[in-house]
């Protein structure tokens, strides 16, 4: 069997910016094994994985190495530009059926503007856990972390300036326990998503890291899903003043990446959350099975 492949830097404008994600054109049938494999042979964080919908116009499927995922936001845009660049979508709207729902998206061109679903907020782990998870001592942390998911939930929590984000180490001993005191094993709960209330440049309003376990590289370049339900928290613990902001993450690994996102609704009623960013195509192929 042979499929169209194309590898996407998402998240930015250039080549070797942003997040990668391989995309593979009519995969969805794919076993989970296999899928599961071509993540690992990329030494990519994620890959997507399209084909026919019954209820959307495209369905997509999301891979880490470890696992299927409902739903990622760098790969949604990846998904959508390879999509765009090979003529099988136009520029207008279109929805992917994902395991997170239906997912609206609007394309233009390379940038690919997704409206992720409304949030679901969860629990408030004990800030001393999740500092345990990053090195990072306690009063590092500016506010309550919580489990937030627009999609795939991430425990966002929120430090004190840049020169903390940029300290932070995966600590896996603390991360077990982080795991066994919230009881989710088994489930899409990912890595805390540290972010700060400052960019890396003078065009950002945030910045923002996830490390990540193994068998998933150590860190992700740019975090779609994540940063939607960063804004989401942020919007609704009136951390920001402004529901439209740019995100910015990857300087530390030297891979920026941006997106524009705007939260949808009231502080205490949120919609939705529009994340918006560029793709540019890195490489177009075959994968042979």
């Amino acid at each position: 069997m042979s499929f169209n492949v194309d590898w996407v830097d998402a998240f930015t404008d250039r080549a070797f910016g942003g997040n990668g994600c391989a995309v593979v054109h009519d995969g969805a049938g794919l076993d989970d094994a296999t899928c599961m494999a071509f993540v690992q042979e990329t030494s990519l964080v994620e890959c997507t994985f399209t084909g026919p919908s019954d209820v959307a116009d495209i369905r997509v499927r999301y891979f880490l190495a470890s696992r299927e995922i409902p739903f990622a936001g760098h790969p949604t845009v990846a998904t959508v530009a390879a999509l765009r660049h090979r003529g099988l979508v136009s520029d207008g709207s279109l929805t992917l059926e994902t395991g997170a729902g239906i997912v609206p998206v609007d394309v233009d061109g390379m940038s690919v503007r997704m409206t992720q679903v409304a949030p679901k907020f969860g629990v408030r782990p004990d800030p001393a856990l999740v500092a345990a998870v990053g090195g990072v001592p306690v009063d590092a942390i500016v506010h309550p972390p919580r489990v937030v998911s627009t999609g795939l939930p991430f425990t966002i929590t929120v430090l004190k300036d840049r020169a903390t984000l940029e300290q932070v180490r995966f600590n896996m001993d603390a991360f077990q326990t982080y795991l066994d005191t919230l009881g989710v094993h088994g489930t899409d709960v990912m890595e805390p998503f540290w972010c700060t209330r400052e960019g890396a440049t003078d065009a950002g309003d945030t910045l923002a890291r996830l490390l990540m376990a193994p068998p998933s590289p150590p860190e992700d370049p740019f975090t779609g899903s994540a940063t939607g339900a960063m804004a989401a928290y942020l919007w609704s613990e009136e951390l920001i003043d402004d529901p439209d902001f740019v995100a910015e993450q990857g300087h530390v690994l030297g891979r920026p990446g941006r997106a524009h996102v705007s939260v949808q609704g009231p502080r205490d009623a949120i919609s939705g959350v529009i994340v918006e960013g560029k793709a540019h195509i890195l490489m177009s192929g075959q994968l042979h099975l």
